[in-house]
């Protein structure tokens, strides 16, 4: 990940949500809180940015975030569906206009034929609507989640 590349985009979305008067935040698992942090690095965020969560179990992703407790039985933590509740409940807790939830296997243990180690679902929440992918990313642990998060931040740049 080049980390100029990133920074340049998140002061993108940082200056647009400012001049909008929008907010974000973010519910993240599998990158451990590396969302926020990259944001956390670029000046002037805390006009934007309401918080973040990370929910790392599945009863704390009921808990904080109110994924219903079915999902992790029909579909599993790593899902559209999870990320889809994720975001609604990220973006309920911390009042944002704009949210990003990731959800994933990054290894080096944890993946099945379904979903292998690298498999994570990156969704956006936006005023206009969510969009939800499902991403295989190659490499060990450290790799998986510097590209979910680097992704993660691409999606909504692009998405603005």
């Amino acid at each position: 990940m080049d980390k100029d590349r990133l920074e340049d985009k998140i002061t993108k979305i940082v200056r647009f949500l400012e001049q909008n008067t929008q907010t974000i935040s973010f519910a993240e698992s599998c990158t451990g809180g590396q969302i926020a942090s990259a944001f956390t690095a670029i000046g002037g965020v805390s006009s934007v940015f309401n918080g973040s969560c990370v929910t790392y179990s599945n009863e704390i992703k009921h808990r904080w975030l109110g994924v219903n407790e079915s999902i992790f039985i029909e579909f599993g933590a790593v899902s559209i569906e999870c990320v889809s509740e994720m975001l609604d409940g990220i973006s309920r807790f911390a009042s944002s206009d704009y949210a990003i939830a990731v959800s994933g296997i990054a290894g080096s243990t944890g993946g099945s034929d379904e979903k292998p180690v690298g498999t994570v679902y990156i969704g956006i929440l936006t005023p206009h609507g969510k969009i939800i992918h499902r991403y295989h990313f190659d490499g060990d642990r450290n790799s998986v989640q510097n590209s979910a998060t680097y992704t993660a931040i691409e999606l909504l740049e692009r998405n603005l």
